[in-house]
């Protein structure tokens, strides 16, 4: 068998905690040998599994996402650069929903907070009981309904 890493080795080598390591492993992200005495061996490939689950997080995927890309690879084995380019195309739409989500609440917030009303009853950002409430749950305004959507 190739040379396997501990788990603070692989920690070190990959710039993450111990800690993580084991929660990616709880979570099946994932997998280590054990010794004859239980501690964790990895495999060298594991540094580039790694790397890939820090990516995936670090543009806002959920672990739930993370987890069917990796499952989707074929003996689940680590990703490749092919991998992640076919991976990274099907979370385009995902992304780029969070982006404009994103810019709306930049372009938006400062003028919610700015408008003085402090007001549980007025707010447009959470006022569960007002007209807005007909189009749906949560915030109507902000998520881009408007007061001309009421009379509809």
């Amino acid at each position: 068998m190739a040379e396997l890493l501990t788990i603070g080795a692989l920690a070190e080598r990959a710039g993450v905690a111990t800690s993580a390591l084991r929660f990616y492993e709880a979570e099946g992200l994932l997998h280590a040998h054990r010794t004859d005495g239980g501690q964790r061996r990895f495999a060298r490939d594991a540094l580039r599994r790694v790397a890939f689950i820090r990516a995936a997080q670090n543009v806002g995927l959920a672990l739930e996402d993370i987890r069917a890309a990796l499952a989707s690879l074929p003996d689940g084995r680590t990703p490749t650069q092919a991998d992640w380019a076919r991976l990274s195309r099907q979370w385009q739409p995902l992304l780029q929903a969070r982006i404009e989500a994103l810019t709306q609440l930049r372009d938006q917030l400062d003028a919610c907070i700015g408008c003085g009303c402090l007001s549980l009853k007025r707010c447009k950002l959470y006022n569960p009981g007002d007209a807005a409430a007909g189009l749906g749950a949560g915030a109507r305004f902000w998520l881009g309904d408007r007061s001309a959507d009421l009379a509809k």
